[in-house]
């Protein structure tokens, strides 16, 4: 039987720590839009406090995350493990977006200082609910690593390409919803080092 949880607590934070994976999972307000789900790795999730969760968003082809958290902020992040001790944990909440523009990013993005990936927006989550749940039904692999396809792409590519698929792939959402702006695409911020 699952339980709900006040907060983000030591315990579940050292559990957390060890998980290598984490999805997230938004949704337009029209029932006829597209559900989004999410994979993410790379360590870049962060508790920020036992109610917040923030998360770097690098970039893709896609912009529904961001344009779903604009239209309604409705947001979940679940983690499961996929070693010997089958837990699931689901943290939902109310997202908001944070590019480079954005008065409170630089604060944000303190704590992916030395991260490889390049920094499109933070998703910040005020965490409105926490529960776990037993995780039988997930299967058990073994971690190999994370891949190394993402970094190598921000570090091979230069600044201005990677702005440019951006602006040109995360103007809008596959319903039509507003993405990000060429503006903010154009303040994309590449890992360190590279131009």
């Amino acid at each position: 039987m699952g339980k709900t949880f006040e907060a983000i607590d030591e315990r579940i934070q050292q559990w957390m720590a060890h998980q290598k994976m984490f999805f997230v999972g938004t949704a337009p307000l029209s029932s006829e839009g597209s559900v989004n789900l999410s994979p993410k790795g790379n360590d870049t999730l962060r508790v920020l406090d036992p109610h917040t969760l923030i998360y770097q968003d690098s970039g893709g082809s896609g912009i529904e995350t961001v344009a779903h958290i604009r239209e309604n902020q409705r947001i979940v992040i679940m983690m499961c493990s996929f070693g010997n001790a089958p837990k699931i944990f689901r943290f939902h909440g109310k997202g908001s977006v944070y590019t480079p523009l954005d008065e409170g990013f630089s604060d944000l993005a303190t704590h992916f200082e030395g991260t490889e990936l390049g920094i499109r927006n933070i998703i910040k989550v005020d965490v409105t609910r926490i529960s776990d749940s037993c995780g039988y039904g997930v299967p058990q692999y073994e971690y190999l690593g994370d891949r190394s396809t993402a970094v190598e792409y921000a570090n091979n590519n230069s600044t201005e390409k990677i702005r440019k698929a951006l602006t040109g792939n995360n103007a809008q959402s596959i319903d039509g919803l507003d993405g990000i702006s060429e503006e903010e695409a154009s303040a994309y911020v590449p890992p360190q080092g590279v131009k």
